[in-house]
């Protein structure tokens, strides 16, 4: 049987030297649930952030069967975790994303610079109730606030910055998820404003205001485009493993 974990101190080793944030804020109980099989001594453990689930300790299938609706991407903890998702999930997608070190030390002067590369008819604003709603009404943006449970909780924990045009979200980067000392940095820009150095701008401003709250803004690059934005910011990349994307109809095996 599956179980929510409500005392998380009891996982924490299982989950000892995996830097990733995702898996603090489930931790820390911040956001995001962690589920076990033994309460009293768990060997197992999943922890989920939004569409993101994290598998560690001694594989178990019935963690990996307990996938939460909709699209999954389940990150495993070594080769055994990722054999039995493999088993489980025949036709989930194996994918490639690429870690970013986590002490990165920013050149503000420079991030000041590319904000200020601004153009004139764009404006660039923090993630407010209202755009919060705007981020809502398209599906390229709303994965800047959809991990929170609530408004309320974004409004809260979360941190953004949206660039507007004509009143319009067109780029935004924002918290996909928050732990205590620092979010994970989600960003992303419409189509027909890409290539317009956008990216590089919104992203300047919420690493700055990050700075600002003593906050670390943590990446994590889906492809290399994003490893080249990331170091375009002074990033550096760490290392590169294997997720596995599981859609709402792949079925279990």
């Amino acid at each position: 049987m599956i179980y929510e974990l409500e005392d998380t101190s009891k996982v924490t080793e299982l989950f000892d030297g995996w830097q990733e944030t995702m898996i603090y804020s489930c931790l820390q109980k911040v956001m995001g649930k962690i589920y076990v099989t033994d309460t009293v001594c768990p060997k197992s453990a999943a922890a989920f952030v939004g569409c993101f689930g994290f598998f560690a300790g001694k594989p178990d299938r019935e963690l990996i069967a307990n996938k939460p609706e909709g699209f999954v991407v389940m990150v495993p903890q070594n080769e055994d975790w990722a054999a039995l998702i493999e088993e489980c999930y025949p036709s989930a997608g194996k994918a490639v994303r690429y870690a970013i070190k986590k002490d990165t030390t920013f050149d503000v002067e420079r991030l000041q610079k590319e904000i200020s590369r601004l153009p004139k008819e764009y404006e660039l604003k923090k993630i407010d109730s209202l755009i919060y709603d705007k981020c809502l009404e398209h599906p390229q943006t709303v994965d800047f606030v959809s991990a929170f449970e609530s408004k309320e909780q974004y409004l809260e924990l979360g941190r953004g910055m949206a660039i507007l045009k004509n009143d319009k979200l067109v780029a935004g980067a924002s918290s996909y998820a928050r732990y205590k000392e620092g979010i994970e940095i989600e960003v992303d820009t419409l189509e027909p404003e890409r290539r317009k150095h956008l990216a590089t701008i919104v992203c300047s401003a919420l690493i700055l205001e990050c700075l600002k709250e003593g906050l670390y803004p943590s990446w994590d690059a889906y492809n290399m485009n994003s490893v080249h934005l990331a170091e375009k910011l002074g990033y550096e990349l760490d290392h590169e493993y294997v997720v596995y994307e599981v859609s709402e109809s792949t079925s279990l095996n």
